[in-house]
């Protein structure tokens, strides 16, 4: 039986069953419902595609961002300013909240977030 139901979410046991409408992991005891979980990887997946920038714009590849606010950058003597520019930027996928991959003037390249940039 356990053949046709899928697997739990949180912890991947492949031992499900159903309990009325739900479906119950025997290992982690967590319940679903298998079409709200089919319903949020549809729209999980949807919204890992869009990369939004600290004002809620839409980034692309190629284009070009400021960085809103000024970091420290490790292994650096100086700071990463307030207003920098970054062209051409790439759109990657997430690397401990690193979305981003680019090339800044002075600092060669590096990842960054996309809630510390601003579409110019």
């Amino acid at each position: 039986m356990s053949d046709t139901l899928s697997p739990c979410p949180v912890c991947a046991c492949e031992y499900t069953y159903a309990m009325g409408e739900l479906l119950v992991c025997p290992e982690c005891a967590h319940e679903w419902s298998p079409a709200e979980a089919a319903a949020e990887t549809a729209g999980a997946a949807e919204q890992e595609s869009v990369v939004k920038d600290a004002v809620g714009n839409i980034l692309a590849d190629g284009d070009t961002v400021s960085i809103v606010k000024t970091m420290k950058i490790k292994g650096s003597p100086q700071d990463l300013k307030i207003g920098t520019k970054v062209r051409n930027i790439r759109l990657i996928e997430p690397v401990n909240g690193h979305d981003i991959d680019a090339k800044v003037d002075g600092f060669g390249s590096m990842k960054l977030k996309s809630s510390v940039v601003k579409k110019v």
